[in-house]
């Protein structure tokens, strides 16, 4: 697939066929994923790739933890929007499509919560990456290329006719994964992503994301 074909198609997958991938596939991706861009290269990234009846231990324990009220945890910084930010309105206005095509009224709280828990079971995908970064590391440097890897990965995933979705809901119980997958203590759990076959049948997968244009963010110096 072209690179900017791959990039402009890109989206995320919140379904997936239960078809598993093969372990040369996620290899193969995560090889392609590890030549993404690093400072000074110094690729501070790590990978705990979970699938089958792990991997149903974790969905299970985390929607559990959930279901119980266990404070959500994360172990690396977590960016907040002001109320009133154009951010902010641009995460709403994803969340109004999302329920939308999915059916889900405001006030349905059973279809909401079941929306919710989609993402702590790593949206039912057969496999899941946890990206991991060493706990000597600090600071905002390592986060930055772990954030072109993930690019990386998504973009690699498609040339094999494979979705993603980056989300924090998959790390939100970081003991979860740490007593499933022996993720040791001296990691810290940055991220997770979803990866499997798209289910193209779920209306959640017809979601289009705008982006502003180029034009309207860049300002132009000597050019």
């Amino acid at each position: 697939m072209d690179v900017v074909e791959a990039m402009r198609s890109r989206k995320s997958i919140r379904a997936f066929k239960p078809d598993p991938v093969s372990k040369q596939v996620l290899e193969e991706i995560l090889e392609a994923g590890c030549r993404a861009p690093s400072a000074l290269n110094t690729q501070p990234w790590e990978f705990f790739v979970i699938g089958g009846d792990a991997l149903k231990q974790v969905c299970e324990e985390n929607v559990k933890h959930l279901k119980a009220g266990a404070p959500l945890e994360l172990e690396v910084a977590e960016s907040a929007f002001p109320r009133d930010s154009v951010y902010r309105k641009r995460q709403v206005e994803l969340a109004k499509q999302l329920f939308r095509l999915m059916g889900i009224a405001r006030e349905d709280e059973e279809k909401r919560t079941e929306w919710t828990q989609r993402g702590f079971r790593h949206f039912d995908a057969p496999a899941a990456i946890v990206i991991v970064q060493d706990g000597s590391l600090t600071g905002p440097g390592p986060l930055m290329d772990i954030g072109s890897l993930m690019q990386s990965i998504c973009l690699a995933a498609l040339e094999y006719g494979l979705g993603t979705c980056i989300a924090r809901q998959g790390v939100y119980y970081p003991d979860v994964l740490r007593k499933v997958a022996g993720i040791p203590k001296s990691k810290k759990i940055v991220i997770a992503i979803a990866i499997g076959t798209p289910d193209w049948d779920f209306p959640a997968n017809a979601v289009e994301t705008d982006r502003e244009p180029a034009e309207a963010l860049t300002t132009w110096v000597g050019l």
